[in-house]
């Protein structure tokens, strides 16, 4: 077992932890993060102009009749996520390298807007918003690392221009990033004005079969296994897969949210609330399971302790003081249900959503929030979500308590031999 444990150190989890840390890739997912707050607020003015009441009610009613000017938040704050998205990943990116983080947030801003063309009606010109959604978070992420590149190279090749030493630093950052703001204008101006290339008709043909293949049961157990195999292993598993999976899981979620406002059928079944709500059920590995087997089944003191002393991070989602505490990581015993347990959680909620048991989610719900109240609220007040997430908690109990009763017996026998040993 120990040959084992240092292979999967050495040859799995060392290469996984460098990944985790790629630059380009922990500037998308901090980017992707910085833009929650404005995606959370901005997505229950959704709940708000469709009320979970019934429609004979005054305040149904209400809100059906001031359903634009209520959405009117939701419109410039989660329609329109890709332009805070861009803001982020130009911000994190451009910092990493050590170059200035707010020039490289503006040019990654100025390259997305660049992708799109205005259209001209009565000879005004209007900027068409639906690519500033989820739907253009691929092409988001393209044009804001280039342009963040090509003032990274612009800067360390000395294609700037440098003011004297006494200008404002505020000024003479301006106009280091005078040319390649200059560049990455020209350019993106020759490939959608001169050119004629839609970015973002091309990306979403190309990524497709990708977005397709994420809304399957296939696509939603792949990333369920690698999230927590990573974890089994020490590595932040939503930091690894989320950075790739989280623009598809945005798509999801805002087309979700788009057909909500219009009041048509939900066209999507795993955007990320899907895993937060009825999947993770207590954080990663559907742990809130576990815990509750801990405080009810442990007879090992440090189990006992342990489940008392995670009960309340967990009933909110917080589950490294169990990953670590117990431990999981590379503990051959309990990394066995940890990756089964959401698994099947996965497979039930896929089947419950897809054929009607349960309404698909379009709201991002604060992620600390206890399970059943999250799921209520990111499905639109779907009372039936509460119970799905309740036969999951007891399935996850289920799963857990016979690994954890063979690992339970093992710290008794320890302690036993401590007790025995000591003076």
């Amino acid at each position: 077992m120990a040959k084992f444990t240092d292979f999967l150190e050495e040859k799995v989890s060392n290469p996984m932890a460098r990944l985790a840390e790629q630059r380009h890739l922990l500037a998308i997912r901090d980017g992707v993060i910085s833009s929650l707050p404005f995606i959370i607020v901005g997505s229950f003015f959704l709940l708000i102009a469709s009320p979970p009441l019934p429609e004979s009610w005054a305040i149904t009613q209400w809100a059906a009749d001031n359903a634009a000017e209520i959405l009117i938040p939701y419109r410039m704050t989660m329609f329109i996520m890709s332009l805070y998205v861009a803001f982020g990943i130009g911000y994190n990116l451009a910092q990493s390298y050590k170059v200035d983080p707010l020039s490289g947030a503006q040019i990654a801003v100025a390259s997305l807007l660049l992708t799109i063309t205005p259209t001209v009606i009565d000879e005004l010109f209007y900027l068409p918003m639906e690519f500033l959604g989820g739907s253009g978070l691929f092409v988001t992420i393209i044009v804001s690392i280039l342009s963040v590149e090509i003032f990274r190279i612009c800067k360390q090749k000395g294609i700037t221009i440098k003011l004297p030493d006494a200008v404002p630093k505020s000024v003479s950052r301006s106009f280091e990033a005078l040319i390649p703001v200059a560049i990455v204008i020209v350019l993106m101006t020759l490939i959608t004005v001169v050119i004629g290339v839609n970015l973002h008709t091309v990306v979403e043909k190309l990524a497709a079969p990708l977005v397709t293949a994420g809304d399957s049961l296939f696509g939603v157990l792949v990333p369920v296994f690698l999230i927590t195999f990573f974890w089994s292993f020490g590595i932040h598993g939503v930091s690894v897969v989320g950075s790739v999976a989280r623009p598809v899981w945005e798509v999801y979620l805002l087309n979700n949210g788009e057909a909500a406002a219009a009041g048509e059928i939900l066209p999507h079944v795993a955007p990320e609330p899907l895993y937060q709500w009825f999947i993770w059920v207590g954080g990663s590995g559907a742990t809130l399971g576990l815990v509750i087997v801990m405080i009810l089944f442990a007879r090992s003191k440090y189990l006992k302790n342990l489940g008392r002393t995670v009960s309340v991070p967990a009933l909110f989602n917080i589950n490294e003081p169990v990953i670590f505490g117990l431990p999981i990581v590379l503990n051959p015993i309990l990394i066995i249900p940890f990756i089964i347990t959401p698994i099947v959680l996965a497979i039930i909620s896929y089947f419950a959503t897809s054929i009607g048991l349960v309404s698909p989610t379009f709201i991002r719900a604060p992620w600390t929030l206890p399970a059943p109240i999250g799921a209520y609220l990111a499905t639109g007040g779907d009372w039936r979500a509460i119970l799905l997430v309740l036969v999951n908690i007891a399935i996850s109990v289920a799963i857990y308590f016979p690994f954890f009763k063979v690992y339970d017996r093992k710290m008794v026998d320890l302690e036993t031999e401590e007790d025995n040993t000591a003076p």
